[in-house]
Parts: C-alpha cells; structure tokens; sequence
C-alpha cells in the first residue's frame, strides 16, 4: 500500500512516466542515477530532469561524488519516504476541501442546465441572460443536483479513507525514523563518553610522568665515599 501511495505523489509532481522511480529507489539508499537511467530506458538527461523535480518538492535526497577516472560527478539518489507521504496529504486534503466546496454549493444553491447544450450555470448566471442559454436561447431547465450530491459524498468519503490509511503510514514511518534518530543519538553519546575516558586516562598519565619526572630531577645525588 505504501509503494501505490509513493507512486501517486510522485505521479502528481512528474506524471505516470516517473512513477517507476518509486520501485527503484524505495527500501534503498544512494542509488546510482545512470542505474535509474538505465532502469527507465531514459537519457541522463530526461532522468535527472525527472529527479530534479521531485528534489524540488523534498521527495528525493542526493549525495554526489567525483568519478576519479572520467573527472564528473556522479548523484546517487535517496527517496524521502516521510516528506513525500506528507506531500500525498496535504494534496488530498485540498482535494477534500474543494469537494466540500462543491458540495455545499450543490447542497444550498440552484442550478440551471441547457440541455441543447449540455451546459449548466448557477442561478445568478441564469437570471443574467432571463433563463435562457446564451449559445442557443433555449430556456434553461432545472438541474437536478440529487446525483451530483451523492457523487461528491461518495468522493468524499473514499478521500477521507485514503487520508487516514496516508496517516497511519505516516505515523509508522516517523516513529521508525525516531528510533533510528534515538539509536544514532545513544552511539555518538557512547563514542563521546569513550573519548572523553579516553582524553580523562591521557591526562591522568600525563601528569602521573610528569610527577614522576619532577620527583626524578628533585632527589638528590648519592656522595661518593673518600678513599682513606
């Protein structure tokens, strides 16, 4: 479900033609761009212009390192799992608030259709032209918005689905990349205590050696005995 999810973002910022990225980089790190190329059958070219796009966006990550035997720059791409699901809801959720929209004007408002022309208009357009079409002069008829109404709901309802299952991925996702921040956190505070030990027993021993060579430069010479 996460993979159909990533693929509709990704779908929404660079079309259907990039969706395949999706396969090729979600579970991996750093991968190749000439092997995401090579994946898509697409230039160079055509493939970062589709990765840059979705940089754009935070929905991909890159490092870059230098070829030492051609002397260019290779990128190696990172999909960013939590950024582009975030994505996903914010578009789902200005989806959702347009449909209420028409809903809710559907629900309190009037509409006229020509059914010559199969064009419908809101009863403040209608009473502009006293009812009748403005391409044929047919008199409008009621539009009959119960079908409509139930539509919209219907879309509504699936959106709303779809957004609380995005949550729910969301949640797992940033609750994985907690503990991985939280792992991260206790290794470097475990690598710090060992150097700061580490720095503590050099510091020790360095003043043990040089206590030791002060008592050595401080005692004094045995006096040889006279011969008599």
């Amino acid at each position: 479900m996460q993979t159909k999810l990533l693929k509709e973002v990704v779908g929404e910022i660079v079309g259907k033609q990039g969706t395949e990225i999706v396969n090729l980089l979600a579970g991996k790190k750093n991968v190749n761009e000439f092997l995401i190329a090579k994946k898509l059958k697409l230039t160079i070219n055509q493939t970062r212009n589709i990765l840059y796009k979705l940089s754009a966006n935070n929905l991909v990550s890159f490092i870059r390192k230098k070829d030492k035997r051609k002397g260019w720059y290779i990128y190696f791409w990172t999909l960013n799992i939590e950024k582009s699901l975030e994505l996903l809801e914010k578009i789902i959720k200005k989806e959702i608030e347009n449909l209420q929209s028409q809903l809710k004007s559907r629900q309190n408002k009037r509409f006229y259709i020509c059914k010559t022309c199969n064009i419908e208009v809101s009863e403040e357009t209608a009473l502009l032209s006293e009812f009748a079409c403005k391409e044929c002069g047919q008199v409008y008829d009621l539009a009959e918005s119960e079908k409509i109404i139930k539509e919209l709901e219907i879309k509504i309802k699936k959106l709303m689905k779809k957004l609380e299952l995005i949550k729910k991925e969301s949640a797992i996702i940033k609750q994985k990349e907690q503990k991985k921040r939280e792992r991260k956190a206790a290794r470097e505070k475990k690598k710090k205590q060992k150097r700061k030990k580490a720095a503590a027993k050099r510091k020790k021993q360095k003043k043990k050696a040089k206590k030791k060579k002060k008592k050595a430069v401080k005692k004094p010479k045995k006096k040889k005995a006279r011969k008599r």
